[in-house]
């Protein structure tokens, strides 16, 4: 099948250029770029001067299967991913059980590929049932198609163990991803500690717990040299560190949240529950300090953190309420506040969506050039809304961005070439 996408605002996040153009998809790659002639076959689409970048790369999706299918199942997070411009998910193993063994690995592998209309590849757990005591079967489970190698917030305590998984997770080459908190310090914590959580009554937690678990972590990758990602870096107290790490020349790199970056600490003043995520929003200073991270480059990577969650656990006092928000659907809108607010580019934004993660990942996607896969959202960044979270095609509604106004709205989203939403039919659809 050869597809023409023409009159669109090309969005290159290699070359951190936007220029106007045409793609040619053909067979599920792109085929050409630019000033390209359709072919006497091709199904030609007409942009109308709107903008098309590489799919979106979401590291870090929590989908409910195995376990708590009732909050987010595959086929459901395909839909919104969809509908959201994601064409790739990196699914966490914080899942009911723990993706910590081959078999479990294989069977959520094999659902993802039967139920989502988007490209779903997982990470599996550095710990026997996330617990931080006994490492798992790290070679099997790349050979059973593991990406990367997370306990999610569940932080290693026992360093023996996290240097013994490191060492071995460095002999084979593969990636790990850490959670840089120390869990004492972060234990209970609600909110960032301060004037205002104290006004509120909220139990606060220190923005030092992020340096201290950042410095304890990046300690040993120099013990052991091992590949690692910082999978949310939020305050601007873990910068100067991250600097010199990779000044060092470490392999490493970081992540942040798009909540981190377009929320911060005053969002839960009315103690609604939808703005406690895990790390807790940060102040305004330290939301700025990490946005100047992302456009110079120091922090590589935004991704949605999408954890769906009940009512149940939501509708909840602030304290005992449970973290976090989905993200999926409205990640790219939030997106494009930093673009209208004149700190990010495009460019950028997609650097960091989509190439950077698919670079550190060895996937071939997030990329508009010649020979690479197909993956591409066509989005309109001016479209204004207000969001309502019942339409959202999550099966949990918990967003913070709940009756906002928002800007920015996908058209159409390609995988391998294969349109797997289109807005106008969605639309026709309600």
């Amino acid at each position: 099948m050869t597809t023409l996408l023409t009159n669109a605002r090309l969005i290159d996040p290699d070359a951190l250029t936007e220029t106007t153009g045409s793609v040619l998809v053909k067979d599920g790659l792109i085929a050409g770029i630019g000033e390209v002639e359709a072919p006497d076959s091709a199904t030609v689409i007409d942009c109308g001067g709107k903008c098309l970048a590489p799919g979106i790369v979401d590291i870090g999706v929590k989908v409910g299967e195995p376990g708590e299918r009732h909050k987010e199942s595959f086929r459901s997070a395909g839909l919104a991913a969809a509908a959201g411009g994601v064409t790739t998910i990196i699914a966490r193993p914080d899942t009911n059980p723990a993706i910590d063994n081959p078999e479990t690995l294989e069977f959520v592998t094999r659902r993802a590929r039967e139920a989502s209309p988007v490209r779903i590849r997982h990470m599996a757990a550095l710990t026997k049932g996330r617990e931080g005591r006994e490492m798992t079967e790290i070679g099997f489970l790349l050979d059973a198609g593991a990406i990367a190698f997370t306990d999610c917030d569940h932080v290693v305590t026992d360093t023996k163990v996290l240097n013994r998984a490191l060492s071995y997770a460095k002999s084979l080459g593969a990636l790990v991803m850490g959670h840089p908190q120390e869990p004492g310090l972060s234990n209970g914590g609600a909110t960032t500690s301060g004037k205002f959580a104290s006004l509120r009554g909220l139990p606060g937690v220190s923005p030092m717990a992020e340096r201290i678990g950042f410095d304890r972590d990046m300690g040993m990758v120099e013990m052991t040299g091992a590949k690692y990602h910082f999978d949310q870096i939020t305050t601007a107290r873990a910068l100067p560190p991250l600097e010199r790490a990779k000044k060092n020349g470490f392999d490493v790199t970081a992540g942040t949240s798009i909540h981190h970056l377009t929320l911060n600490e005053f969002d839960v003043g009315d103690y609604r529950t939808f703005f406690k995520v895990k790390p807790p929003l940060r102040s305004e200073d330290d939301r700025m300090a990490v946005v100047e991270a992302v456009a110079s480059g120091l922090i590589d990577i935004i991704s949605s953190m999408h954890t769906p969650q009940d009512e149940e656990s939501k509708r909840l006092p602030f304290e005992e309420a449970a973290s976090g928000a989905v993200g999926l659907e409205t990640f790219l809108p939030a997106a494009m506040r930093l673009y209208h607010s004149g700190h990010l580019s495009l460019p950028q934004l997609f650097r960091a969506m989509s190439l950077n993660p698919a670079k550190r990942l060895g996937l071939p996607q997030g990329r508009l050039a010649e020979g690479a896969p197909a993956d591409l959202v066509l989005f309109d960044p001016d479209a204004p809304f207000v969001l309502d979270r019942f339409k959202l095609r999550s099966k949990s509604k918990n967003t913070p961005f709940d009756g906002a106004r928002m800007q920015g709205k996908v058209r159409m989203t390609f995988v391998a070439g294969q349109k797997v939403y289109d807005a106008e039919a969605a639309h026709a659809d309600l």
